[in-house]
């Protein structure tokens, strides 16, 4: 029930409410944690009490943080596994360099094949008779 004030009007005063789940970064659990771990039983109530927090909050954070760990150690040790992608990106520019190469030679034995058909084609000419039946010279 709202509160009115000698006039009779409502009290613009508005109690302050919870607005939900408080929320805490990992720094602050760590921090938390380091602290509450160096402390004697008397010392950690009186944390609890000054960040108003729970012990089961605790013992929850240090779970996380003891499973973070565990999962870190758990980690193969070495560089992370390759995409599979860039597996066959290699593969595909490997492929794609071998093919060029095979272009050029092809091209290569193109190119002597012209010229070793156009130099054919001039000795045929020099050889052959002429309307007279005589060798061309």
């Amino acid at each position: 029930m709202a509160s009115t004030n000698d006039h009779g009007t409502p009290d613009p005063q508005v109690e302050a409410r919870s607005t939900g789940p408080r929320r805490y970064t990992a720094e602050y659990k760590a921090r938390i944690l380091a602290e509450y771990e160096t402390l004697d039983k008397k010392g950690k109530g009186a944390l609890l009490r000054r960040e108003g927090l729970y012990s089961s909050l605790i013992t929850t954070w240090r779970q996380q943080r003891d499973k973070g760990a565990l999962d870190g150690l758990a980690a193969s040790a070495g560089r992370p596994k390759a995409d599979p992608r860039d597996k066959e990106i290699a593969k595909l520019k490997a492929e794609k360099a071998r093919l060029e190469a095979d272009l050029a030679k092809a091209r290569t034995v193109i190119e002597v094949q012209g010229k070793l058909s156009a130099l054919l084609d001039q000795f045929a000419t020099d050889s052959a008779p002429n309307r007279n039946g005589e060798k061309n010279q």
